[in-house]
């Protein structure tokens, strides 16, 4: 069984600490690999590192870093199916997921690097005569990357790729549940060693330690945290102490809207997908499902249907696994109470609704919930399992009133035939993305963010490439 070591400027190093976190297989429970509580001084020396190298790596052509940034994704590639057992084995995801998420990951490295050459300023008029206003964008400086437990391989090549191809240098955090595709990562380039010293760190430890070390850094310029609100609440109030830039993906309650127009076989497979993506642990997964009265009933009876045949296992065993475990066991019991209480407040199970029959693993059988009042926790909190709760709705009015009702503000859908209806709800719903008939995925080209207690900032394409930058504008005279 391996224990992490550290990577501070450019070498691995033993951690000084004799305290160390297990890593388990959520399928059998089973104690991988360990991680050290990196000390405060560890920290330090690699927030230090990264702030010593950031002038020289943004200093760095813009096609050298988009040579290395590219090269990442080329060598991921090539170990693909170590990345993809490990991402199965300590997070628990099916084979075509994980296999799918590593992809991302290699599409997103590529992708991003190729907008090293597009980071553009701009020339403004003045409004005095012999002077130019120059604006420019460059790098915001050392950026902490927190990577979350649900996506670690393709939410790590986010923070990895937009901060070396933006010319910021990055201490990466990865979660205390889901390590060891970081630490594959990291091995990687340091054997590649196209990355000069220091740019590229990499520490472990909890989040609420280390988390807030790091947003608290006088010496950090971004904090990057993909996680609960929880978390994001921590760390801006640990970057206040330094007024330290903040970017945050947090959580998600996404509506999806079912209209009496709806291709109901569609909905229902598209629904379906989104709501066991990743065992029902995806900020952007359909957590509250809307339907239209008149088609309720139909709509229900095709999603049970549905649900019936899907399959669960240990994924790293069984390839053809649809629903994997639950990521610990502290998440199994949160969707176990939350299904408790739903059921006390009046909600009927028509499947699922407890933990399937199994030796080990936090599994948890997918699950519909009907009669669900709109005021219930079942539909104002995150779930994070494969649960749906279903709510109707008499008029369309009142579906966008129903979706908007919520501290999040992440991903929302829409399925029907009507473009009317269609384009009335993507206009009056207050979410970043919205999704038409169609699963809730994003694209690396498009712009995943967040309102309300979603976060803040965002990440993809071009618009996720400037939250790296700062802007500085030169007014500049001259003589004729």
């Amino acid at each position: 069984m391996e224990t992490h070591k550290l990577y501070i400027n450019g070498r691995f190093m033993t951690s000084q600490t004799e305290e160390t976190i297990d890593i388990l297989n959520p399928a059998t429970e089973e104690v991988i690999s360990k991680i050290p509580k990196s000390t405060e001084d560890e920290v330090n020396q690699a927030v230090d590192g990264a702030a010593a190298a950031q002038k020289e790596w943004e200093q760095t052509p813009a096609i050298e870093r988009a040579k290395i940034v590219r090269q990442l994704g080329d060598e991921l590639e090539k170990r693909k199916d170590t990345f993809v057992s490990l991402l199965q084995e300590e997070q628990g995801k099916n084979y075509e997921l994980a296999t799918g998420e590593v992809d991302m990951a290699i599409d997103f490295f590529r992708y991003t690097s190729e907008w090293a050459r597009r980071i553009e300023g701009d020339i403004v008029p003045s409004d005095r005569p012999n002077e130019n206003i120059f604006i420019y964008k460059k790098p915001i400086g050392v950026v902490a990357g927190i990577v979350p437990w649900n996506f670690p391989v393709f939410i790590l090549a986010r923070k990895v790729a937009q901060a070396l191809t933006a010319g910021c240098t990055l201490v990466l955090k990865p979660s205390q549940q889901t390590p060891n595709t970081a630490y594959e990562f990291t091995k990687m380039v340091d054997e590649l060693g196209i990355i000069p010293d220091g740019v590229y760190q990499y520490v472990t430890g909890t989040g609420s330690a280390l988390g807030n070390q790091l947003a608290s850094h006088p010496k950090v310029d971004m904090i990057s945290i993909t996680g609960s609100v929880t978390a994001g609440t921590k760390v801006m109030e640990a970057a206040a102490q330094n007024i330290t830039k903040v970017n945050l993906e947090l959580g998600g309650k996404a509506p999806a809207i079912v209209t009496a127009n709806a291709d109901l076989d569609l909905a229902v497979e598209q629904i379906k997908a989104s709501r066991l993506l990743n065992n029902g642990q995806t900020c952007t997964n359909a957590e509250r499902v809307y339907v239209h009265e008149s088609v309720a009933e139909t709509f229900t009876e095709k999603l049970k249907q549905s649900f019936e045949g899907v399959s669960y296992g240990d994924p790293a065993k069984d390839h053809n696994v649809e629903l994997g475990p639950l990521v610990s066991k502290d998440r199994l019991e949160t969707v176990e109470e939350m299904v408790a209480a739903a059921k006390e407040e009046g909600a009927n199970c028509i499947i699922g609704g407890k933990r399937p029959d199994a030796e080990s693993g936090y599994f948890y059988e997918p699950t519909i919930l009907t009669n669900v009042q709109h005021d219930s926790s079942i539909i104002k909190d995150e779930i994070f399992g494969p649960v749906v709760p279903v709510v109707t709705f008499t008029n369309l009015e009142e579906a966008i009133e129903m979706g908007n009702d919520t501290d999040y503000g992440l991903s929302s859908s829409i399925y029907t035939e009507n473009l009317n209806e269609a384009m009335k709800v993507i206009n009056e719903l207050k979410f970043g993305e919205t999704y038409v008939n169609r699963e809730n995925m994003e694209a690396v080209q498009g712009y995943h963010a967040g309102i309300r207690k979603s976060g803040l900032g965002g990440t993809d394409g071009k618009y996720g490439i400037e939250d790296f930058l700062i802007t500085q504008a030169v007014y500049m005279q001259y003589k004729k």
